[in-house]
């Protein structure tokens, strides 16, 4: 018996089990754990992101009011830059070394790395990166990435049409669970139509998949999946009306909202001062925005036509109150008050015989009186109770119109303004500690209650169309081939017998014939308008002025604030007049001409400011 034949069975048994040790372990490494797979891959694989344009944005009539100007964006990687010549890569880029120190901090600093791209310098134009092109291919860790910076062609509509930025820390965090998340060097729509259609206009990202040696060069293009470009936004905004309206409120503080009665589609929004939408955009945009923001005086970045719904609205809620006395039957356009300047002031016109007359001349003690009727309507004995009864029954029906209420709408940082209720004046004085003779000044549009001028260019749609609108937006359609939100192709009612309209309509046609509104004439159109003024106890009142034209089938509603303007037939008025002339003429008269450079020239920015129509 061969003495060693246990031992050379005990050796083919280890050789058998570190056989199977190794199939099992290659076996794991190979197929059950991807980890290595994964590995190889990332070492041989590479890809590359490529950034969609963003969508164009046009007006009503196709004029591009937001275009994409080709820029370049110059990326560093730290990592791979190594041993250069820092002093001549400095005059290369025209920029001094402790900059160039900086800038390599921060591609190394909070969410950036040092082994990936970091921006270096952002949106250098076309010509610029052509002088450098060619240097900046013997620096190793820095390319050039082409992109696109929004352009403005008309300069104007900036409240609208909003600005885009680089995304921020904190909005890159939040997004990174997006199903199309952002990269670091993404810009993001932050105000106006750049941010409300963000999702349509930045489009889906494309990538490119190489094959890469063991240095990371790539050898071989896999794969190409193309970006998904932008959606084009065609708005509803008329760019030259939009232009006319923000050159007539040239150093005035107010705003401008103009409407097609027919869609709700706004055609003009003025927030004035305004700026050229350009200024902020490219690379002196912190600088320039801070400019902006540091003017606590003018406060150019607020969008006053959505932002400020405290604007009491003056004479103009009169139409309100006598369209809900008609339909609630406490009025008929025969009713007559007397002008009783003792119970509220007024001005000298003729006696307010009917309720024609009473708009045309913006009489205060009628409408003192319509408003009692409203909210005294003898349900409960009391005068607290009776009141608080009036009160619901009217706010309900003033709610219809619009007010008072937030408009689902497209604009960003809409208000709701203020409809007062029984629980704010039980809030202020105590529950039945209040009646009719202590909210008496809401009948002329004064007291508590507070607009927006978007509320009352829709209330001139609303008299336009006697009685409905369609929500008020900007946007017309998403794409080229798309369609209008449904929710803006929906009616809004009023509740208030169409029939009652009619009266209101001819009263507000005298009073740009023979009453306060005058000034807002306009030769062959008929306009229907209604003047404002608003008190303010530190110097001029406001000039407010709402209308819509041409009286029968009307195409476009509009009001007007001008801040500090006195009399709404001063100023208010003949702004609004030019801008209809304009939309509906598509030019002005030799009047209309001589009105717009008188507009233009007036300044009216502060108590010195004393102009007269």
């Amino acid at each position: 018996m061969d003495p060693y034949q246990g031992r050379r069975w005990v050796i083919i048994l280890i050789l058998i089990l570190i056989g199977l040790i190794f199939i099992f372990r290659l076996l794991f490494v190979q197929v059950l754990n991807t980890k290595w797979s994964d590995r190889a891959h990332v070492i041989t694989h590479s890809e590359k992101s490529i950034q969609p344009p963003r969508g164009l944005i046009y007006d009503r009539n196709g004029f591009l009011l937001v275009s994409a100007n080709q820029v370049y964006d110059i990326m560093v990687t730290p990592r791979e830059i190594g041993e250069i010549d820092t002093v001549e890569l400095c005059k290369l880029f025209r920029i001094s070394k402790n900059r160039f120190d900086d800038k390599i901090k921060k591609a190394t600093s909070g969410y950036n790395v040092s082994y990936k791209a970091s921006l270096f310098i952002e949106g250098m134009a076309k010509d610029d990166y052509a002088k450098i092109s060619t240097g900046l291919r013997k620096y190793k860790g820095f390319n050039a990435i082409r992109s696109s910076e929004r352009g403005y062609p008309m300069h104007n509509a900036a409240h609208i049409l909003g600005y885009i930025r680089k995304i921020s820390k904190k909005q890159y965090e939040t997004h990174k669970q997006d199903e199309e998340p952002y990269f670091k060097n993404d810009y993001i729509g932050i105000t106006g139509l750049e941010s409300v259609y963000e999702n349509e206009l930045r489009g889906k990202r494309g990538k490119v998949y190489y094959l890469q040696d063991y240095k990371g060069n790539k050898k071989e293009k896999l794969e190409e999946n193309q970006p998904l470009l932008g959606k084009n936004l065609h708005t509803t905004i008329d760019g030259p009306l939009q232009s006319l309206g923000e050159q007539l409120m040239n150093n005035k503080l107010g705003c401008i909202v103009a409407i097609e009665p027919k869609t709700g589609e706004i055609l003009s929004m003025v927030s004035a001062p305004s700026f050229d939408p350009a200024f902020l955009s490219g690379k002196k945009f912190s600088k320039n925005y801070k400019a902006l923001s540091d003017n606590d005086t003018l406060k150019p970045l607020i969008n006053r036509p959505i932002y400020n719904d405290s604007y009491r609205p003056g004479s103009i809620f009169k139409l309100v109150q006598a369209l809900v006395a008609l339909n609630d039957g406490v009025i008929n356009p025969n009713t007559g008050f007397i002008c009783n300047k003792q119970i509220i002031g007024c001005h000298l016109h003729e006696p307010p015989m009917n309720l024609g007359i009473a708009i045309k001349h913006s009489c205060n003690p009628y409408f003192y009186q319509v408003y009692k009727r409203l909210i005294l309507r003898g349900s409960d004995p009391s005068v607290f109770k009776d009141s608080r009864l009036g009160l619901n029954s009217w706010r309900n029906s003033v709610e219809k119109f619009g007010i008072g209420k937030q408009l689902q709408t497209d604009i960003p940082g809409v208000k709701k303004g203020l409809l007062p209720s029984v629980e704010f004046y039980d809030k202020w004085y105590g529950k039945n500690r209040w009646a009719f003779s202590t909210i008496y000044s809401n009948s002329i549009g004064e007291g508590e209650i507070g607009v927006s001028p978007l509320q009352m260019a829709n209330l001139a749609a609303i008299i336009a169309n006697k009685g409905h609108y369609y929500t008020p937006h900007l946007v017309k359609k998403i794409g080229d081939n798309g369609s209008k939100k449904a929710e803006f192709l929906e009616i809004n009612n009023t509740d208030v017998n169409p029939k009652h309209f009619q009266p209101i309509i001819n009263a507000m046609e005298q009073v740009v014939l023979n009453g306060t509104g005058r000034s807002a004439q306009i030769d062959s159109i008929s306009l229907c308008g209604k003047t404002g003024t608003v008190e303010n106890k530190s110097f001029n009142d406001h000039s407010v002025f709402i209308a819509f034209a041409p009286k029968e089938n009307p195409q476009i509603a509009i009001a007007v604030y001008v801040e500090y303007g006195t009399w709404g037939g001063t100023w208010a008025a003949p702004i609004a007049s030019v801008m209809i002339e304009q939309y509906l003429n598509k030019k002005l008269s030799d009047k209309g001409l001589k009105k717009k450079n008188r507009i233009e020239s007036a300044i009216i920015l502060s108590k010195k400011s004393d102009f007269s129509f």
